[in-house]
């Protein structure tokens, strides 16, 4: 391989980080959550000082042409400033509202109300404060004069531009001809309360919503990642041949279909996996039987004693068993294979379960002499398919009864230990070889018994399958004067 198919240093530093696709949604969402609160705050943020400024000035349109309608009589005859109606409005600027506004308190009144005469000269001030005073150049009334709308806005202090007052003026009209002008005055100062406050809920609940939204998304963000990860989980597991239950996914049904065709497509190669084992384990499995059957069905046909031709016949009738037996074996074992979970659960009393396969091994015990030692307490239970439990225990304690010598002993024990079931077979016999500890569990590997005869190889492989759908464990251990298999099984 030549150097330059190697990465080189500076592709390694600027190699694109692993992120999870979860967490790069997550942040493309915060960027978008961020941008959108910011546009929106500040939007907001921009209108609703002119806004409120605007309503304001709407209010004051309105209160400055009543005005000038209760004004305009009086003005007509020349006795506004002696008037009841200039009383009245000298008393309006000295009241003391005493109000609560939406948590602002008001104690004194914002408005100034001035009224001009068709010269511009102050008549009224409800502030007392400009009577005679020329007006006439200011906007508010100089446009008000001519028939136009006066507005204007000052501020009081040059420096400071919050200052500002904003004037409306309606025209005092008697028959259709402008004899004077009412202006309506109130500092935008008096609203500013009211816009921070404003401003403030906005900004809350912007935030809030935006917690909330980025709550909302993390979330979706956890799922979208745990989804990926079950369906890797389960990905991973099928590549390795071991059994996994397939995810389901309620929200994100395409991570379903997904999931769907990889377990079909482990389905197709799995079984054109087992055809092509199959066919070559069977083959070679059944060579021996075959060889034996033939080499004696062969002698048999030669004149023979009575006594050679009943153990040739005896040959050919064992070897037959064992081939019926090696074929049953694999048909349940590729039948437990192919189920992906648990069928049936139930409640497994264990105590009454072990007593039952005990009784059906009681030949083999009786034969060679061998006690079987129980110790398992009465309410031990577990969860799971107690056909198969069953039959792992039968084939664990036929394997023991292979091994155990002649007047040994095999000893069952039930435990409980930090939320598993142990269930534990010790018979005191010969040690696995080193070599063979990790081997026992593949399929078709056996060692030989003390009797000569050789099994099918398959019963752990049948046992471990069993635990695999139990999703429990298989484990087996040399013990002084023995061999001890565990099955742990995990209590829900």
């Amino acid at each position: 391989m030549s150097p330059s198919s190697h990465p080189s240093w500076v592709d390694k530093l600027f190699q694109w980080p692993r992120i999870p696709l979860g967490l790069r949604l997550f942040l493309l969402y915060v960027v978008v959550v961020v941008l959108t609160t910011y546009v929106v705050s500040s939007t907001v943020m921009r209108e609703i000082k002119p806004t409120v400024r605007q309503v304001s000035e709407e209010t004051l349109v309105d209160m400055a042409n009543l005005l000038a309608t209760l004004a305009a009589p009086h003005l007509q005859q020349g006795t506004l400033a002696r008037s009841e109606f200039a009383e009245l409005l000298t008393h309006f600027g000295k009241r003391d509202p005493n109000a609560a506004i939406w948590g602002v308190d008001k104690s004194s009144i914002n408005h100034r109300i001035y009224i001009t005469d068709a010269d511009g000269i102050v008549l009224v001030d409800s502030w007392q404060r400009d009577v005679g005073s020329d007006f006439s150049r200011w906007n508010d009334v100089y446009l008000t004069l001519r028939g136009q709308y006066g507005a204007r806005s000052s501020a009081q202090l040059s420096d400071d531009p919050d200052s500002t007052v904003m004037h409306v003026a309606a025209p005092i009209r008697v028959a259709g001809e402008i004899i004077g002008s009412v202006t309506v005055a109130k500092a935008n100062r008096s609203v500013q309360p009211f816009i921070d406050k404003a401003k403030y809920r906005v900004l809350t609940w912007l935030v809030v919503m935006s917690v909330v939204a980025l709550l909302l998304g993390a979330l979706i963000a956890w799922r979208i990642n745990t989804a990926l990860d079950k369906l890797a989980d389960y990905a991973a597991k099928m590549g390795r041949g071991e059994k996994a239950k397939q995810p389901v996914f309620r929200i994100f049904y395409e991570y379903g279909q997904l999931s769907d065709a990889l377990a079909a497509m482990r389905a197709k190669l799995d079984g054109k996996n087992y055809v092509e084992q199959y066919v070559q384990t069977l083959t070679h499995e059944l060579k021996s039987p075959l060889s034996a059957i033939k080499g004696a069905s062969e002698l048999l046909q030669t004149p023979l004693t009575e006594q050679k031709q009943r153990l040739f016949a005896n040959n050919i009738e064992k070897e037959s068993a064992r081939m019926q037996h090696l074929i049953d074996n694999l048909l349940a074992l590729t039948r437990l294979e192919k189920q992906p979970q648990l069928q049936n659960k139930e409640v497994i009393v264990l105590a009454p379960l072990i007593a039952r396969v005990c009784d059906s091994l009681l030949a083999p015990i009786t034969q060679k002499k061998v006690q079987m030692q129980l110790q398992c307490d009465p309410g031990y239970s577990l969860l799971g398919d107690a056909f198969l439990v069953q039959q792992a225990l039968y084939n664990l304690l036929e394997n023991a009864l292979d091994f155990v010598m002649e007047g040994g002993e095999v000893n069952i024990s039930v435990h409980l230990e930090c939320h598993r079931t142990l269930i534990q077979v010790v018979n005191q016999g010969p040690a696995i070889p080193d070599y063979a500890l990790g081997k026992v569990c593949e399929r078709f590997y056996s060692l030989p018994r003390a009797n000569g005869q050789k099994s099918t190889g398959l019963g752990l492989t049948f046992v471990e399958q069993i635990m695999q759908l139990h999703q429990g464990e298989l484990l087996i251990a040399n013990v002084p004067g023995g061999v001890r298999v565990t099955l742990v099984f995990t209590t829900p």
